[in-house]
């Protein structure tokens, strides 16, 4: 099995594949596709990225089986793990196979509907938040719309070899897992991870924590043998995958109970965030590590879920437009080289969070002096600083992608200042 990356696609884990029990395997692509041997024929879950990685993945399956490709199943509607779906229809017309199957849960559909409405917006946030040059995503994003849909759940072969698919919302309200009963195999797609639950990213709409609870309670009640990740290591031994699916369902119970708590005390969003303490036996593990999101994003999307934009302050109820704003605080602000002092000192005692917010009153203004100039510098360079500080994937790619428009290496994707 070789694992070599590639540089063409996003969250490419490697090539080849893995056979986990009889007649099931992953192939390595656009993180772990799952392929089983049914008597129907190969049932393929996600195409891939396109190009060579697909192609790859296409030629780890036919290693496997010469069988017909009976089907290819969406795990859920993200951008990039279904590109390459024309590859494989390609592949079996020149085999003279019949045309596979392409299947998705119905909710796929409207999703793809609002990607093509903002395919400009889901292009630029892409690129930010995988750390893209701009225009990465530009030909990378195409959508082929699946040819069957399903609500609940959906059948494919017989037998010992059937495998049952079965609607799974966490990530997506589209995402799909994978029940073989033969082998006792689950395959979790979005749902299950090697991280904490991706709820609350940055730049993405609302995901219901206790949703994706309830997925992972009905997945332990199958009592899988082996659980296959999207990304990371399978988890293997029916105590092992209890203990993994039961303990990330009650931690993210306990996450939305805590902070409604608190927003019944009425905290603010960032006074909730200020007093969360989150306790080792819940997120000390080594299943809910903060490697992509980060618990303090589930806080976020919780609150954001029972509470509108506002964010308590009445100045900002009907606020001035922004270059009125910049340009009253910069008159307002005498002495600006003590704001710059003020914000090298607190970075100089290790606080670059707080060197950040007051570095924010020079750093956001259009001007063209010396200090704003300075401010813009010394908080790119915090923001690297922040970035080797954290472990979410994601909170990397978006203070680099801060510092890349305060230091002119790329347009403002981010909409800053």
């Amino acid at each position: 099995m070789s694992t070599t990356p590639h540089e063409d696609a996003i969250l490419v884990v490697g090539t080849g594949y893995k056979t986990i029990a009889d007649g099931l395997h992953i192939l390595y692509g656009q993180g772990q596709t799952f392929c089983a041997q049914t008597d129907a024929g190969l049932v393929i879950i996600d195409s891939g990225p396109g190009g060579s990685v697909t192609q790859s993945m296409i030629d780890s399956a036919r290693a496997i089986s010469d069988a017909p490709v009976h089907a290819v199943c969406y795990s859920h509607g993200h951008i990039g793990y279904n590109t390459g779906v024309g590859q494989w229809l390609a592949d079996a017309a020149a085999r003279g196979h019949p045309a596979p199957r392409v299947i998705a849960h119905a909710n796929v559909l409207r999703r793809y509907a609002r990607y093509r409405e903002t395919h400009e917006l889901q292009q630029r946030m892409a690129e930010v938040q995988f750390k893209r040059e701009p225009g990465f995503f530009e030909t990378r994003i195409p959508l082929h719309d699946p040819d069957e849909t399903f609500e609940d759940r959906l059948v494919i072969g017989d037998g010992d070899r059937r495998v049952e698919l079965f609607w799974a919302p966490s990530e997506t309200d589209d995402a799909i897992a994978v029940w073989c009963p033969a082998q006792r195999v689950l395959y979790g797609g979005p749902s299950l991870l090697d991280s904490i639950p991706n709820v609350g990213t940055p730049f993405r709409t609302l995901r219901d924590p206790v949703r994706w609870a309830d997925t992972l309670d009905a997945m332990a009640a199958l009592r899988p043998l082996i659980a296959v990740r999207e990304f990371g290591g399978m988890i293997e031994g029916e105590a092992n995958v209890q203990q993994v699916l039961g303990h990330t369902a009650r931690a993210l119970r306990w996450l939305r109970a805590e902070v409604v708590s608190l927003m019944n005390r009425g905290l603010t969003e960032r006074e909730v965030l200020e007093v969360m303490t989150y306790p080792p036996e819940l997120f000390d593990v080594e299943w809910m590590k903060p490697t992509y999101g980060d618990p303090s994003y589930i806080v976020r999307d919780i609150y954001r879920s029972e509470n509108g934009w506002w964010d308590r302050n009445p100045t900002t109820l009907h606020p001035s437009s922004p270059s009125a704003i910049q340009k009253a605080i910069e008159a307002a602000i005498a002495d600006k080289g003590h704001v710059i002092d003020c914000a090298q000192r607190h970075a100089a005692e290790g606080d670059l969070q707080l060197a950040l917010h007051v570095i924010d009153l020079l750093a956001g203004l259009h001007a063209d002096s010396d200090e704003a100039r300075q401010a813009r510098a010394l908080k790119a360079r915090w923001l690297r600083e922040r970035a080797r500080q954290t472990r979410s994937y994601v909170s990397k790619n978006l203070y680099h992608a801060g510092a890349d428009v305060l230091e002119g290496k790329a347009g403002n994707r981010l909409g800053i200042g």
